[in-house]
């Protein structure tokens, strides 16, 4: 693949022969030529994990201290109290069975995470075709699937991602803008890092964290030892 002129500046302001501590990796990013956008910053973590042994995965929620610097938009699927509970909590929307048609046949995603009380996983499970391919399916483990709709509204809103292995046993996610500033990334960075490292599985033998990469949506990656 053809290299643009801006990847290739990129490239001159790593050193590849070595591993960067991640607050200089963060600043050397930071300092990137940019293009007309602000790029998000993604972390690329390889475990020393099998993923298709059931007690061997890794994935959990963590909320960022300074958010991601994206508006995530929320679909709650509730009834009742708790779907005037999840407007008054500032959900985008919000509905019950007569939103599966629209999915399904109108191919309606104009939101970033679903949240359901658990009453409404009868329902959601005939999109599951639909929505796991794309990540939406909502999930006890990552809170999505509550009864509290208000806390995972307000977690999602100010910053909680979702952190899972891949079928090559590594977690990739966003974990901010360029524009934060290698101080707020590095916050978020330790804060990621962090929940990754708790929640290794008893079940995993050897080098848990194999490498960290972190890059931006355009650019080059930086190995962080």
């Amino acid at each position: 693949m053809k290299k643009g002129k801006r990847y290739l500046e990129c490239e001159k302001l790593i050193d590849k022969s070595k591993n960067y501590d991640a607050k200089e990796a963060l600043e050397t990013l930071c300092k990137m030529p940019k293009p007309k956008f602000d790029e998000t910053v993604e972390l690329h973590v390889k475990l020393g994990v099998d993923s298709k042994q059931a007690d061997q995965q890794v994935r959990g929620t963590v909320v960022l201290p300074n958010g991601t610097g994206k508006t995530q938009r929320v679909l709650v699927f509730a009834k009742g109290d708790k779907a005037k509970e999840a407007e008054n909590a500032g959900a985008d929307f919000v509905g019950a069975e007569e939103l599966v048609p629209k999915i399904q046949n109108e191919n309606w995603f104009d939101y970033d995470v679903i949240v359901a009380t658990p009453d409404m996983m009868g329902i959601i499970g005939r999109l599951g075709k639909v929505l796991g391919p794309k990540g939406l399916m909502p999930n006890p483990k990552s809170g999505t699937v509550t009864m509290d709709v208000t806390k995972a509204i307000n977690e999602i809103k100010s910053g909680k991602v979702e952190y899972r292995l891949d079928k090559t046993n590594i977690i990739h996610l966003g974990f901010g803008k360029v524009s934060f500033g290698a101080e707020k990334l590095l916050e978020n960075y330790n804060t990621v890092m962090e929940a990754i490292e708790k929640a290794k599985p008893a079940a995993a033998k050897g080098q848990y964290v194999k490498s960290v990469a972190v890059t931006t949506s355009m650019g080059p990656s930086i190995y962080i030892a």
